[in-house]
């Protein structure tokens, strides 16, 4: 039995770039991991060809529509995987832009990998993720990346948020991906996300921007009053991560918990 803990991200700057004619778009973000919210994932053998299992607060659907399901299956169809069991026990918030279904996923992939002892690299483990999910490549690597495409084209970046305190705030209510996409008029930034990152952290606020706070920030007042009370806290950054709800602070060490 093996039990992997399953870490979040959030996104620092979002900005969607244009309408792709496949109706997804292209975006410019990056992508931090953090481990504020966590997920469990347990894989164990069965006698069953597989049993899975997943114990949340939250409505996460059908057993069958799970992306770590899917990624067994993905995984089965190529190599004829067989006889697991997966006990998922969720921790992150769902429809909060954590991306945790997509880190379940994703680490999904690596743990039926060990498993099962497939030979897969890095390199095969984000083909089968992008099959999955756009934010699901990341999850492969884990590590602070310059995200495009749709999410799934990553370059990695030099980027060391230890000395801050992360800190993440998810009200009680979600926001559909429909409903903040329907706020968005796409645009090109003009500064690059990755320019901006390459500056103290101190100077962010005002030049590092997720677009979908323009209008949810109108639907939702309250995302906009989590944020300030944060700066007012003392974060030195503050910003909703993806599209969901959570808002995240980037605190200085030293000064005391929310």
């Amino acid at each position: 039995m093996t039990t992997t803990s399953v870490n979040c991200k959030i996104n620092l700057g979002l900005y969607i770039v244009r309408k792709r004619p496949d109706g997804y778009h292209d975006l410019e973000t990056v992508f931090y991991p953090t481990d504020f919210f966590s997920d469990m994932l347990t894989t164990e053998p069965s006698t069953q060809e597989l049993e899975f299992v997943c114990r949340s607060p939250w409505d996460t659907g059908a057993d069958s529509d799970n992306l770590c399901v899917k990624a067994f299956r993905l995984l089965q169809k190529d190599y004829g995987i067989h006889g697991v069991r997966m006990v998922l026990e969720k921790g992150i918030p769902i429809g909060a832009g954590l991306g945790g279904g997509s880190a379940d996923a994703a680490f999904a992939l690596k743990a039926l990998a060990q498993h099962f002892n497939l030979p897969l690299s890095s390199e095969q483990l984000h083909h089968y993720a992008a099959q999955l999910g756009s934010d699901v490549p990341f999850f492969i690597h884990n590590a602070p990346m310059y995200a495009t495409g749709r999410g799934e084209i990553l370059t990695p970046v030099s980027l060391d948020l230890s000395d801050y305190r992360i800190e993440i705030v998810k009200p009680d209510f979600s926001v559909s991906t429909k409903e903040a996409y329907a706020g968005i008029t796409p645009r090109v930034p003009v500064l690059n996300v990755t320019d901006i990152i390459r500056r103290p952290v101190e100077e962010w606020r005002g030049l590092l921007h997720n677009d979908f706070e323009d209008s949810i920030f109108q639907r939702y007042p309250e995302l906009a009053e989590i944020k300030a009370e944060m700066y007012a806290k003392g974060a030195v950054y503050a910003a909703m991560t993806g599209s969901g709800t959570a808002i995240f602070g980037l605190f200085p060490k030293k000064r005391a918990a929310l």
